[in-house]
């Protein structure tokens, strides 16, 4: 029997199971009112019926009690609508499990993009020793980020990952009882969490997932691809950024610094002494049991005292190998697969587990930069000439470059001046006791100029690492114009003779980051898109230029109007004119639990972006983009840019976010350590708008601008200058387009104007909400006309069906949140509102938020 299509399996494996254990879940007893299991799905209907018939929030809101609640006063109902809102979490919770339970059959483990489908191919095609070489230099590394898009708290994730075990075998019972504790769990977060609780609940996804799914894959690759040889390369690593990242965060400090890397080491080691364990049950044999004990003792120790030095990498790699060949000498290779797993492993992680990048804003270095420099002149230090402060950019630049001698961080008293000054110390610290890779990489956020770089390079030099600078430098670049510079700023560096010369000891790599969030905020979705496919053009060519191999690492959020949707075919997508030699991309929020959540999940788009960084080297078919579709590319960027600018610039846009979305309410999570804005004026500004909030309030209304808006006008103008063939070309001929078409199509189909209708008659208002619906209808008309389909997302028919279940599980939860601000709204303009209703309204909005974001998870 041939395999089903995806869809059945999903409806299947996914949709059926949704139904029958939501039905038990509403019959679960686990609050006070008994009988909200019973009318939610009574007001789920009055919600699905009243948007059909063109009602608002407030009249759905106000005809389900009426109809059914008659006897209820106002507390008793916004009571039950709060029960409402738990209700649906949970669901939302339950969908997770029950699609986390189903990966391995919906998605199918050895199809196309798998390492299994990989190897066949290859060898079908006699390339076997092409894809081997490939795979000694290419590197995969997710790189985590305690950005906050999504709201589990950690007893949650547990319940879920149960949750997914006990559908997997159909245990009815235990998920009887699973559904009662989740029932029972709170998922609000009363405080707001440290930078250091956002480390431990991420550590938790290397503790019990990716130990086991990045050595399932390395394992696989060293087996079926090497034949059993030993692999120098890594393939596949980790990066992290909690602890680290100081960017618009006060609270993350040197300490904390320490205390992630400290707690990173101690879980490796952990893993590691388990692993042990198994093999010391299995590995009783003469010669080689007393290795195994003396290794079990000495990780034992480390457990408690992770600076305890007793056992290097090196020498426990050394240790598994003296064991590995007794075992193939004298015992016929018994049980020999565990230990070369383990050894691995430990080529894995190091003792370091992942690699813990620093990452700062370049206005909050130069001001430290310029204090410090102030400081030491005054003080008499001839580190710096006495004028360099009057000196001009280029010359300021010269003197970075040769900076000779140590800086006393002692001599300082600014608490900013030494935060900056020891993490730079903690940086030398973390490399001297968990090995150099585990924290090597210090990222430039808003780098802007050479001198940024060259900043930031001195103050390592000065500061901790002298002649032997083992620290990479990745400057960020994120508005389009800081994009369009970037070349520039980086042929700068390239020609420093200094820093080249630092470059050649770091391999002659560079690291250089690209930002979407910020890209697509700042641009709009497509000129942010093909802002950065140009500039790594550019890079690329200025980088081969001086013999330097780039490394992009993209800052890609969740959904696709921050850089995410279908990754996997972005890098595919790529043609021969950008460097592909390492894929790296930030992995934020619902992205980590949807995507690389489980073993199974997370072995699959692991795969997924090992194969389609090597795709375009072994079928060299993608030859980059001819000069009419680039001409055509550049034209439709340039339309939906203007279109975007002028719609930014749009009086009533602030104001809109700010009155009529959930805005201001992301601040009230205590979802993420990080304030949710970067400036300190009470007054809302554009600029100092995180991505996060910001397309996260487009998407709780339902308009999911930041993934469409100026698409549809660019499309038009090529309809109405009877020139769509040329868009038509673009779209048959370059993979690229077609993936932002895609992945703007995903956006489209989450939005669903008619919740927000009742905003058109607005006297503030309405004429602005009419602006975002039109584009809205001419970008979804004009790319049903330009992909041939009837219905978005028609080629994806398993994916629109989870986004379709998934809006229909939070529509209660949308229409209270309506609801609730347009209440907001109307006691707002009364002259003495009454502050105990405004509360309450403001608790129901912030409540509703959670599950609504949670319930996106699929735009990962």
């Amino acid at each position: 029997m041939g395999t089903q299509p995806k869809l059945t399996r999903f409806k299947q494996n996914v949709l059926s199971k949704y139904q029958i254990y939501n039905s038990i879940f509403m019959t679960l007893p686990f609050n006070t009112i008994s009988k909200t299991g019973v009318l939610l799905p009574l007001f789920h209907e009055t919600c699905e019926k009243g948007f059909k018939n063109g009602d608002d929030p407030t009249t759905i809101v106000q005809t389900f009690f009426k109809k059914y609640q008659a006897r209820r006063n106002e507390e008793s109902q916004i009571n039950l609508l709060f029960r409402f809102i738990q209700y649906i979490e949970r669901q939302v919770v339950l969908f997770d499990a029950i699609e986390d339970a189903a990966f391995p059959v919906v998605n199918n483990m050895d199809g196309i993009g798998t390492l299994r489908s990989l190897k066949e191919s290859v060898v079908s095609d006699n390339k076997l020793d092409t894809l081997r070489t490939y795979l000694e230099e290419f590197k995969v590394r997710i790189v985590l980020t305690a950005h906050p898009t999504q709201f589990y708290p950690g007893e949650v994730l547990g319940i879920i990952t149960d949750l997914s075990k006990a559908i997997k075998t159909n245990n009815l019972l235990e998920i009887n009882d699973l559904l009662a504790q989740l029932g029972k769990t709170p998922f609000f977060k009363h405080e707001k969490p440290t930078p250091y609780d956002e480390a431990v609940s991420l550590i938790w996804y290397l503790e019990n997932v990716y130990y086991q799914s990045f050595g399932a894959i390395f394992d696989y690759i060293q087996e079926n691809i090497f034949d059993g040889q030993p692999v120098q390369n890594d393939i596949i690593n980790i990066g992290f950024w909690p602890g680290g990242d100081r960017d618009g965060n006060p609270f993350v400090t040197p300490e904390t610094t320490l205390k992630v890397a400290n707690r990173l080491k101690q879980t490796i080691i952990k893993n590691y002494y388990r692993d042990i364990r198994t093999l010391k049950r299995r590995l009783t044999f003469k010669g080689v049991e007393e290795h195994v004990l003396d290794l079990e003792s000495k990780l034992l120790q480390m457990t408690d005292n992770p600076n305890d030095n007793t056992l290097t990498a090196n020498a426990f790699i050394k240790a598994l190998k003296t064991i590995r060949d007794s075992l193939v000498t004298n015992h016929q290779s018994l049980y020999v697969s565990l230990v070369n797993s383990l050894i691995n492993k430990v080529h894995l992680f190091g003792f370091h587990f992942a690699n813990l990048d620093i990452r700062q804003d370049s206005r909050a270095h130069a001001k430290v930069f310029n204090a410090m420099v102030d400081k030491l002149i005054e003080s008499g230090s001839s580190i710096f000439p006495s004028n360099y402060q009057e000196l001009p950019e280029k010359e300021q630049v010269k003197v970075l470059s040769e900076i000779k001698g140590h800086v006393d961080v002692s001599l300082f008293e600014d608490d900013e001046v030494l935060k900056t000054l020891k993490t730079i110390q903690a940086i030398k610290t973390i490399q001297q006791t968990n090995g150099e890779k585990a924290a090597n990489r210090y990222i430039i956020s808003n780098n802007q100029t050479t001198l940024n770089v060259m900043q930031l390079y001195a103050m390592l030099k000065l500061v901790a690492f002298e002649d032997d600078l083992t620290v990479d430098i990745g400057p960020l670049f994120e508005t389009i114009e800081d994009l369009e510079n970037a070349p520039a700023v980086m042929e700068e560096l390239y020609t420093n003779p200094n820093y080249a010369a630092h470059l050649k000891k770091r391999g002659n790599k560079q690291t250089i980051m690209l930002g979407f969030s910020d890209g697509t905020k700042d641009g709009g979705y497509l000129m942010a898109n093909w802002g950065i496919f140009k500039a790594k053009e550019r890079l690329t060519e200025v980088s081969r230029k001086y013999d330097v191999t780039v490394i992009f690492f993209d800052g890609r959020g969740g959904p696709p109007a921050r850089g995410g949707g279908k990754t996997h075919q972005f890098y595919a997508s790529l043609g021969p004119t950008i460097e592909d030699k390492e894929v790296q991309l930030t992995i934020q929020g619902q992205t980590i639990s949807s995507n690389f959540g489980t073993l199974d999940s997370s072995q699959y788009n692991l795969e997924q972006l090992i194969s389609s960084g090597i795709h375009n080297r072994l079928h060299e078919t993608n030859s980059g983009m001819s000069k009419d579709n680039t001409a055509v590319m550049d034209d439709l960027a340039q339309i939906s840019y203007n279109t975007y600018t002028n719609f930014k610039a749009h009086p009533m846009f602030v104001p809109y976010l700010e009155r009529m979305s959930t805005l201001k309410y992301y601040a009230k999570t205590n979802i993420g350590s990080r304030p949710s804005k970067r400036g300190k004026s009470s007054k809302l500004v554009f600029e100092d708008l995180r991505a996060i909030p910001f397309v996260g309030s487009w998407s709780q209304l339902k308009q999911n601008v930041p993934g469409f808006f100026g698409v549809g006008t660019a499309l038009k103008h090529y309809e109405d200058n009877n020139e769509f063939d040329k868009v038509k070309q673009l779209y048959n001929e370059s993979s690229f387009f077609k993936t932002l078409i895609e992945n703007s199509m995903m956006s489209l189909s989450k939005s669903f104007f008619d919740l927000t209708k009742y905003m058109a008659e607005d006297s503030e208002f309405g004429d602005f909400w009419t602006i975002i619906f039109e584009e809205y209808k001419t970008t979804k008309r004009l790319i049903l006309k330009l992909t041939d389909y009837t219905e978005l997302m028609e080629e994806e028919p398993a994916g629109k069906a989870s986004i379709a279940i998934r809006e229909s599980i939070v529509l209660p939860l949308l229409t209270i949140q309506q609801y609730a601000l347009k209440r907001i709204q109307t006691l707002q303009k009364e002259t003495n509102p009454d502050k105990a209703q405004l509360d309450v309204f403001e608790k129901l909005v912030t409540r509703s938020l959670f599950g609504n974001i949670n319930a996106s998870r699929n735009s990962a």
